[in-house]
């Protein structure tokens, strides 16, 4: 289903803001992640994700971008338990 929306949002060319907590979903469905500070709240770290918008949702989780991303992102949140 995320890969529909995501279809969807790119065909009609609108800008989203997903909140998650699903690090791999938001590698696969974006093109920037940001990452916030505990309360309060503040922008803590930016992620600008390049990774081929031509392959499938499960071919982007294959990728060593990804890998880099989704270590980079666990470790910011690691540090904010």
């Amino acid at each position: 289903m995320s890969e529909d929306v995501y279809n969807i949002i790119k065909k009609e060319r609108k800008t989203v803001l997903m909140i998650t907590h699903d690090i791999a979903e938001s590698i696969t469905l974006s093109d920037e992640v940001i990452i916030l500070s505990k309360r309060p709240a503040i922008v803590k770290k930016r992620y600008l994700i390049n990774i081929d918008k031509n392959l499938s949702f499960i071919e982007k989780r294959k990728t060593s971008e990804f890998n880099r991303y989704y270590e980079l992102i666990w470790s910011d949140l690691d540090e904010n338990i």
